[in-house]
C-alpha cells in the first residue's frame, strides 16, 4: 500500500493552495520589502518574464542579511534599491518547477537533492494566464502525517532508534555579539533549521531561527549589529522588543556613527505609533519601505525552542513540528542538555527508505 500511495499524483496535494504573487527579477529587495509586508507571507517568488519562470525565492531574512553588511548599514535606503538578482544566484537549487502529474515519490526526491519549494502549475482554462503554486516540505510531511497509518509500526519507533537526530548542529553562546550569527544564520537559512543559543554547560537556553526573523522588519539588521545573541532573542520575540532594548540598539548605533541605520529605526519606533502593533497602509501604498509598525507579527513568532527528546516516537514529534509550523525540533535530555536536532529533510530519508526498501522488496517476490 506505501508504494501505491507514494504514486500519488502532486497535484492531489496543490489543492487549496494559493496563486503565487510574481516578484520580477528587475525588482529591488525595497520591492521586495513592500511585496512581503502586503502578502503577509514568509517568502515572495521572484520570476524571469522572459521564460515565466521561478527563479528564486526572497524572504525578510534575505533582507536582514543583506542590510548587516557593513557598507550597508552605514547607508540602508541605498542598500534597499540594489537588485533582488545579487541573491538569487545562492538560492537558484531550492527552486525546483514540476508538473502536476509528478509523483509524491518525485517531490520527495526533488527535496532530499536540496528543493524547498516545488513550483507547480495550477490547472485552469487559460494558458495566457497560467497561475502557479509551491508545495513545502511541510506540505509534503503533512500529507504523510494524514496516512501514517499505512507505514506502521515505524512511526511509532523512537527517533533514536531510527538513527534520524543530526547531531552536528548550528549553536552561538548567550553572550556572543549576534553579529558573529551571520554565517550562521545563513546556513540556516538554506538548510532550513535554526540557531540554538546555549550556555557554557551546552545547554539549550532558546534559538534564533530564520522564521521569527522573517516575521520582523529590516530594523531587525540594527539589533543584530549591536546586540548579544541572548538580547536579540528577545528583541525577536513574539511581544516586541522593550523599550528598554530599542533605546540600547539606537545607543549603539548613535555610538557606532550609523546615523543613517538611526533614523531608518526612528521611522519604526516612532514614540506615536511604537504602542501599536498594527500596520499603517498609506505608506506601503504609495510604494514606501517604512510602515510605522514595530514589526509583523505572526502567531508562530517565538523565539523559545521547539524541543522533544530522544526516546520520543517518530509520529508525536511530526505532530509536534506540523502543529507549531516548524521544519525542525531540537533534541535535548532531561536538564535540556543539547543531544542534536530532527528536520524535514531527515524524515522525509526515513520515508523515502522505506519506499525503496518495500519497493525492492517487491522486486524480489
Amino acid at each position: 500500500m506505501a508504494i501505491s500511495f507514494f504514486a500519488t499524483e502532486i497535484s492531489d496535494l496543490c489543492l487549496g493552495k494559493p496563486p503565487l504573487r510574481p516578484l520580477p527579477t528587475t525588482a529591488t529587495f525595497a520591492d521586495a520589502v513592500i511585496s512581503l509586508k502586503q502578502s503577509g507571507e514568509i517568502y515572495v517568488s521572484v520570476w524571469s518574464c522572459d521564460c515565466c519562470r521561478c527563479v528564486g525565492k526572497i524572504s525578510m531574512v534575505d533582507v536582514i542579511l543583506h542590510l548587516c553588511k557593513e557598507e550597508n548599514l552605514l547607508n540602508p535606503l541605498d542598500a534597499l534599491q540594489a537588485n533582488v538578482l545579487v541573491l538569487i544566484p545562492k538560492v537558484k537549487s531550492q527552486i525546483r518547477h514540476m508538473e502536476p502529474n509528478s509523483s509524491l515519490l518525485e517531490a520527495i526526491d526533488c527535496i532530499l537533492e536540496g528543493a524547498q519549494n516545488l513550483v507547480i502549475p495550477i490547472c485552469n482554462n487559460s494558458r495566457k494566464n497560467q497561475q502557479f503554486c509551491w508545495l513545502t516540505q511541510e506540505d509534503v510531511v503533512r500529507y504523510l502525517l494524514n496516512s501514517i497509518g499505512i507505514f506502521s509500526p515505524i512511526p511509532t519507533f523512537t527517533i533514536e532508534a531510527l538513527d534520524i537526530i543530526e547531531k552536528s548542529t548550528l549553536t552561538v553562546n548567550y553572550n556572543d555579539p549576534a553579529i558573529t550569527t551571520l554565517p550562521l544564520i545563513s546556513c540556516s537559512l538554506l538548510d532550513q533549521t535554526s540557531i540554538g543559543v546555549v550556555n557554557k554547560d551546552n545547554r539549550l537556553i532558546g534559538e534564533i531561527s530564520p522564521f521569527t526573523l522573517a516575521c520582523c522588519d529590516e530594523t531587525v539588521a540594527a539589533a543584530i549589529a549591536t546586540l548579544s545573541a541572548g538580547d536579540l532573542m528577545a528583541y525577536i520575540d513574539c511581544s516586541g522588543p522593550s523599550d528598554d532594548l530599542v533605546n540600547l540598539v539606537k545607543m549603539r548605533l548613535q555610538e557606532r556613527n550609523l546615523t543613517s541605520m538611526l533614523d531608518l529605526m526612528d521611522d519604526y519606533y516612532n514614540p506615536l505609533s511604537s504602542s501599536s502593533s498594527s500596520c499603517c497602509s498609506s505608506d506601503e501604498e504609495s510604494g514606501s519601505v517604512k510602515n510605522g509598525c514595530v514589526g509583523r507579527f505572526y502567531p508562530g513568532r517565538r523565539s523559545e525552542a521547539i524541543v522533544c527528546h530522544p526516546w520520543n516516537s517518530l509520529i508525536a514529534v511530526m505532530v509536534q513540528m506540523i502543529a507549531l509550523r516548524v521544519s525542525y525540533a531540537w533534541v535535548v535530555q532531561q536538564d535540556y542538555t543539547l543531544v542534536g536536532i530532527v528536520t524535514y529533510a531527515e524524515i522525509l530519508k526515513q520515508f523515502r527508505s522505506i519506499a525503496g526498501t518495500r519497493s525492492n522488496n517487491n522486486n524480489l517476490i
